[in-house]
């Protein structure tokens, strides 16, 4: 195919790395405070109301000063993921979320 014709294809999209609805595990880690993990379920529930924060795995820092979430949410789109990482990553205390 002659260079001027490739110019000419309409350029191919790529694939969604995603397909929704999907479990997206996500983590969030932050200080640890006595009620930094209902402040980060909360959030979480906001946008998921399906969560269930029975399966949120805490795991404490060596030190004790951090407290990491881990947890599985059901995301339906993309700009849901986006809006619950901006929340999230807006607060505070929450150091970086994974």
């Amino acid at each position: 195919m002659a260079e001027q014709d490739k110019k000419d294809l309409p350029e191919e999209l790529p694939a969604p790395l995603l397909q929704f609805p999907c479990e997206f595990p996500m983590k969030v880690v932050g200080q640890r405070t006595d009620d930094f993990a209902q402040q980060i379920v909360a959030i979480i529930e906001k946008h998921a109301p399906d969560f269930n924060p029975s399966e949120v795995e805490m795991k404490v820092s060596g030190k004790g000063n951090y407290l990491s979430l881990g947890f599985l949410v059901n995301a339906t789109s993309q700009d849901m993921l986006d809006d619950l990482y901006r929340s999230l990553t807006a607060h505070p205390l929450v150091k970086f979320v994974l």
